[in-house]
């Protein structure tokens, strides 16, 4: 099962982004980050827009990197 913090992960490595670097873009710790990464932290909705929008992405896929629309139906 993905996490939240293992989609961040995923997006930022295949972005070639290090945590220092989107630390800087986001005002968000590079700590604050790995522990997000690691799940030693939960993600809040404020803060997955930040990344989201950093990452250019949208922040359901940060938020719910598992969901499945077909067993949603």
């Amino acid at each position: 099962k993905l996490t939240p913090g293992g989609a961040l992960k995923i997006i930022r490595e295949l972005q070639e982004i290090s945590q220092n670097d989107l630390a800087k873009l986001t005002d968000i710790s590079q700590s604050n980050i790995s522990a997000l990464e690691n799940g030693s932290s939960q993600m809040g909705r404020t803060t997955a827009l930040k990344l989201a929008q950093a990452l250019h992405v949208h922040p359901a896929v940060i938020l719910f990197p598992d969901y499945d629309i077909q067993e949603a139906a």
